[in-house]
Order: structure tokens, then C-alpha cells, then sequence
């Protein structure tokens, strides 16, 4: 029994196998076969004898090898040049996204804003496209078509209003000194200056909030040359400067080989690019209240520039904090607990609910030099801050008696 079910396998595999191999020579055959000749059933149709051509040999092992044989004779790969009567190349016509058409002397795009002109005899056109995109911060905020919360907060933020700082006068400061600090958004407790969503009043990361202001709010940037704002810059210079310097591409045609276009852009300006943003501040003691104030002067984004294949900071312009403050009122912080418990950015600065290490300080400093000027080391220098900030916090403990 065992002989007869090993034998009948054993036929099984094999008629399997012959009949796969017939299934296959009937789409491939041998270099010395030729290929059957294939019935067609519509009614052969009369041509004259200039046009009948005999049926080309295969010399492939596929059906599809007859695909540049014409007549018995392999066509040349290269042979691509379509000639009229007179045995030369006509002009291309026709426009594609390389070559516009050859009768059109301007060329405009709506979409980028794309104005070419000057044809030349050839039919050749130089297109020059400027595609200056702010990166994003000169696009107005989308506003909302329907209610985009399950709560009325169609009024949220509309009215508020800073308060007032309580008055100093300069007698009662019985100390003073000059505070500069520099805030990594990149920090845990600093992410939200980093958060990248959308509300109605525009992109919620900090810098985006900053531009929002000079636009928007009539705040005056000032000139990044000191920090005692003495030149101011207008909302043009401000677009101008995080818009990136314009470069001139040249697009080649890849069949002809001849420039046909030149596009003029900007690289954009990433918002994530200023993570890092320098705070000027003046830590007062009021004897007349006996509180240790700390009221922020300026605020300056901080960008990363290359120069000469070396990557430093470059401080793009400076704000005037109290006029930021009608701003900063009006924008809320994310809140990862709880996104109904969020604090506006003045709350936030006022509060001081931000991470920050102390760059330079009056205190002690009769040349005015920062600390990565006196200290190299970047370890020793944050240990100096932390040094400064324990001077500040032990004058103002050391007034009282216990």
C-alpha cells in the first residue's frame, strides 16, 4: 500500500512539472525557435505593397524583445530625433513645466506671484520668480468658522487689560542693579515657548507672538547694536531680517542643456530656529514697602548664525517689555495639565514661572563684560550666575533681624 500512495505522488510532482514547463515555453521560447504565427480574426484590410512589411524574427527569449526591431533590423537606442522632410530637428513646441510655450513673450503665475518676459529668437523665455516667503509669520492667523470649543469663549481674552505697575519712586530704591538673562525654550519647564499650535490670533510659539505685536499691536522693535533702545526699526526691516537672504537658482533644461530660468527666493525662517530669547531686567529694593522688586526692561530673540562654518548667536533686534505687556495679555500659555487652567505670557513673566541663567550683571562689573567674556569654561560660568542669584536673594534677607 505504501509503494502505491509513493508512486502516485511521485507522478503527481511529476506531471506538475512537464505541465509548467509547457505553460512557460508558450510565452518564452529558444534563440533558435520562431515564433508561432497568431491568428487574427477581424478581416485582413487591403494595403498597398509599399507599406507591407514582413514579420521581424525573434532573437530574444521573450515576447517583448521584438520592441525596437523593425523589419528584421534592431533600431538604435539613441536614434530618438524626430526629423521632418528637410532631414532637420523642427523646434520643440508646446510648454511643460521645463520649457513655456514658444509664442509666449510674458509669463505669469498667480499662485506665486511669477512675472517672466524678453523672448528671444529661439522662443527661449527667462522666467525670474520671487517666492519671498516669511517662513510663515506674515500669513494672517485662520480664524475659526464655528465654535472650535465645547464652552463660549467667543469674548476669552478680548478684555483684558495688564495692571498697572505700582509706583517706585527713586529715593525709596535704596539698591539697584542690572539683571541679563537668557531663557532656553528647549528646557522642560521653558517648552512652552515652543509650542507649536494655532489659534485664532495666530501661531502660539513665543517669536511668532513677538511679530504678532510689532504687526499687529504697533510695538517698535529696536535695534540689536545695544539695549538701551536707541534705534528703532520698522515692521518691514523685522520681516526682512527673519525672511533670510535671497539666492539666485538656475534651472537647465534637461534636453537642450540652456538655462531658461532663474528663481530668486529667500530660505525660509523656521520658527524653531529662536529657541532662545535674552531678558534685560533691574532688581530694585523698595524701603518703603520693603519688597525686593524685579521689573523685566527688554526682551531680545536670540537666532543661531553660521559664519565661516561656525555656528553663534546673533541677537536679532530688541522689545520694549511694557509695551509687550497689552500683547502678552492677550495670548495664553499651554498648560500640559490642564488646558482650562492656562496663564497669559504676562502672567507667566511677572510670575516668573521660567527657567533662565544669568549672562551678565552690573553687580561687581566695572568693565561691562559678559560672563562668557570673563569665564571660558561654560560650567564655571553657570556657577557664577547661581552665585549672583544668591547675592541678590541674601542682601535682601540680610535687611531684616530676627
Amino acid at each position: 500500500m505504501k509503494k502505491v500512495l509513493f508512486s502516485a505522488a511521485l507522478f503527481g510532482i511529476t506531471f506538475l512539472s512537464a505541465y509548467r514547463c509547457i505553460a512557460q515555453s508558450k510565452y518564452r521560447t529558444g534563440n533558435a525557435a520562431k515564433p508561432a504565427t497568431q491568428q487574427n480574426t477581424t478581416p485582413p484590410t487591403t494595403t498597398p505593397a509599399t507599406q507591407q512589411q514582413t514579420a521581424p524574427k525573434t532573437t530574444g527569449n521573450s515576447r517583448y524583445v521584438n520592441a525596437n526591431t523593425k523589419g528584421g533590423a534592431a533600431k538604435s537606442n539613441t536614434d530618438t530625433t524626430i526629423k521632418n522632410n528637410n532631414n532637420t530637428t523642427p523646434p520643440v513646441t508646446g510648454s511643460s513645466r521645463y520649457r513655456p510655450g514658444n509664442n509666449t513673450a510674458t509669463f505669469t503665475d498667480t499662485n506665486k506671484n511669477v512675472t517672466a518676459s524678453g523672448a528671444t529668437a529661439s522662443g527661449n523665455v527667462t522666467i525670474n520668480y520671487d517666492t519671498t516667503i516669511q517662513g510663515g509669520f506674515d500669513v494672517k492667523p485662520e480664524i475659526s468658522l464655528r465654535n472650535n470649543y465645547a464652552v463660549d469663549r467667543s469674548r476669552a481674552g478680548k478684555d483684558r487689560k495688564p495692571l498697572e505697575y505700582e509706583d517706585i519712586r527713586e529715593d525709596d530704591a535704596i539698591f539697584s542693579t542690572f539683571v541679563w538673562r537668557e531663557i532656553d525654550g528647549r528646557e522642560k519647564i521653558n517648552q512652552a515657548f515652543m509650542y507649536p499650535g494655532k489659534d485664532d490670533n495666530g501661531d502660539q510659539r513665543f517669536f511668532s507672538i513677538i511679530l504678532s505685536a510689532i504687526k499687529n499691536d504697533s510695538v517698535v522693535a529696536f535695534s540689536s547694536e545695544n539695549d538701551r533702545f536707541t534705534k528703532p526699526l520698522t515692521a518691514s526691516e523685522v520681516m526682512n531680517m527673519v525672511g533670510g537672504k535671497l539666492e539666485t537658482v538656475e534651472v537647465v533644461d534637461p534636453v537642450t542643456g540652456t538655462v531658461e530660468k532663474t528663481v530668486t527666493k529667500k530660505a525660509l525662517f523656521s520658527p524653531d530656529s529662536v529657541y532662545t530669547f535674552r531678558i534685560k531686567e533691574q532688581v530694585i529694593f523698595d524701603k518703603e514697602s520693603s519688597r525686593l522688586f524685579t521689573r523685566i526692561i527688554g526682551i531680545a530673540p536670540i537666532a543661531k548664525q553660521v559664519v565661516a562654518g561656525k555656528s553663534g548667536p546673533r541677537v536679532l533686534f530688541w522689545v520694549y517689555y511694557p509695551d509687550m505687556r497689552k500683547t502678552l495679555s492677550k495670548f495664553e500659555v499651554y498648560n500640559p495639565k490642564n488646558f482650562s487652567s492656562r496663564m497669559t505670557w504676562e502672567e507667566l513673566f511677572e510670575g516668573r514661572f521660567f527657567s533662565s541663567y544669568i549672562t551678565k550683571t552690573s553687580l561687581n562689573n566695572p568693565s561691562d563684560l559678559t560672563l562668557a567674556a570673563m569665564i571660558k569654561d561654560p560650567l564655571f560660568r553657570l556657577l557664577e550666575g547661581e552665585n549672583l542669584k544668591q547675592k541678590i536673594f541674601n542682601f535682601e534677607q540680610d535687611l531684616w533681624a530676627y
